[in-house]
């Protein structure tokens, strides 16, 4: 590590991490990098890849006018964003949203992060809280923390982790979907980044096949949870879809089997029910069932989705699992920079602090890198303002939520401070992104100069 300048350590080499690694390597902070895979793997992932996506490969809306999440994408791209970098190089067809090849972005994030200088990645677990003589130390070991540091900074704070299930969505290789039955299109045929207004795979369902297959759901055998797991509950946002579906029969109808804005165009009609399949890689051969996570048992998610129309010979590249994730109860452990209250010298980031979803990690991640930055060169780095999507999601996790109710949360523009004057609707959303990109223009700038103003990192 060609640098006299002393490292931030970074546990964890997901999204978050690689993130902040990249944000702290480009100021000139050397990065020690620390990843427990292969050494040690996790119940969710499939390889030793930096930035692995274990869940869905869709980073959701793209559309940076009109919703929160694009507005997130948007701040990180203008912040140098390693994480946005290599998903809109890998983009794949997805409607308004921004899905990704999986393995050729986690190639992409883990390629950048070897190549550059200031990076060292070391392959072990780190067991127990950091050694001492690391003095700035982000640990974004995600929702999948080893339990060896989950136990130890349990031990810090006084508080035991919370924690929720997270499921995840089996993929279907294409040549085994019958497009006889199924046909392309996005909903009201919109397009989107690297999309032409047909990029879902839709499988369609008339009432008796849907009442038939949500019986099949309520009745499948299920994983059993462990003694210690009963009374975990699950995050919203990756309920399993017989979950979803035990909440009433016409609750999928209205959620992921929406049928609304599509037409069979066997029939020119609008299905009672359709089962959407979104492009899982670059080549086109791998297709993610979008809303279907499941805890249903492999046998039975093999017979049971077999019925869906269109899918009676699917073959499964990956079947549905859950996981167990951890996070903190950030609004009381964590202060504005993400530090932790109790030991300052530990930053977190990601998943572990209550955000959810891919580009929130990351976006946490990138904030982690440059507060750790600011820290390591001697300026004062205020968080970007509560009007921005990062600030936001910043000011949710470290104080804005109530520490007795905190659950993980995706930014949405509820999180925002209200906007002056009489916008409702559309146009309140679109003036709130238009004062988000402006305000966090501001505060990147500012950023920027106190960083080329910095005296050299001790």
């Amino acid at each position: 590590m060609a640098s006299s300048t002393k490292p931030v350590h970074i546990v964890g080499g997901g999204l978050a991490g690689s993130e902040a690694a990249w944000q702290l390597a480009q100021a000139g902070v050397p990065v020690v990098l620390h990843e427990m895979r292969p050494v040690r793997g996790t119940e969710a992932h499939l390889t030793e890849n930096l930035a692995e996506l274990v869940c869905s490969n869709s980073f959701r809306s793209d559309d940076a006018e009109n919703n929160a999440v694009g507005v997130i994408h948007e701040e990180m791209r203008r912040a140098d964003s390693l994480i946005m970098k290599a998903a809109d190089t890998h983009k794949l067809p997805a409607g308004g949203a921004l899905a990704v090849d999986r393995h050729g972005f986690s190639a992409a994030v883990q390629e950048a992060l070897l190549a550059h200088p200031l990076v060292e990645l070391r392959r072990e677990e780190v067991a127990g809280l950091p050694p001492e003589e690391w003095d700035s130390v982000i640990l974004a070991t995600g929702p999948l923390t080893s339990p060896a540091l989950a136990e130890a900074v349990g031990k810090v704070t006084g508080e035991a982790e919370l924690a929720f299930f997270d499921a995840i969505a089996p993929i279907v290789h294409h040549e085994s979907i019958d497009m006889s039955v199924a046909w392309k299109q996005s909903r009201y045929d919109k397009g989107g980044p690297g999309g032409d207004g047909a990029d879902y795979i839709n499988c369609p369902m008339d009432k008796p096949e849907y009442e038939a297959f949500v019986a099949a759901l309520l009745a499948g055998d299920k994983t059993e949870f462990k003694e210690w797991e009963h009374n975990t509950p699950y995050f919203n946002g990756c309920q399993p879809i017989e979950v979803i579906a035990s909440t009433g029969p016409q609750t999928l109808r209205f959620g992921p089997m929406k049928p609304v804005g599509l037409r069979d165009p066997r029939t020119e009609r609008r299905p009672w029910a359709v089962v959407q399949l979104r492009q899982d890689n670059a080549l086109g051969t791998l297709w993610n069932i979008v809303g279907f996570q499941t805890k249903l048992k492999h046998g039975e998610q093999t017979r049971i989705f077999r019925t869906i129309p269109g899918l009676q010979n699917a073959e499964f590249a990956r079947l549905g699992g859950l996981h167990r994730n951890t996070f903190l109860n950030s609004p009381r452990l964590l202060d504005s920079t993400l530090r932790l209250k109790a030991m300052p010298r530990l930053r977190f980031a990601g998943q572990i602090t209550g955000c959810e979803g891919y580009v929130e990690s990351a976006a946490v991640g990138l904030m982690a890198g440059r507060f750790a930055t600011a820290e390591r060169k001697g300026y004062a780095q205020t968080p970007p303002p509560l009007s921005t999507a990062m600030g936001a999601m910043l000011g949710h996790i470290t104080g804005g939520a109530d520490a007795t109710t905190f659950q993980p949360m995706n930014i949405n523009f509820g999180l925002f401070p209200p906007i002056p004057g009489t916008f409702k609707g559309k146009e309140r959303k679109q003036a709130m992104a238009v004062r988000a990109l402006r305000d966090f223009d501001q505060w990147l700038n500012l950023s920027l100069d106190k960083l080329a103003q910095a005296p050299a990192a001790a």
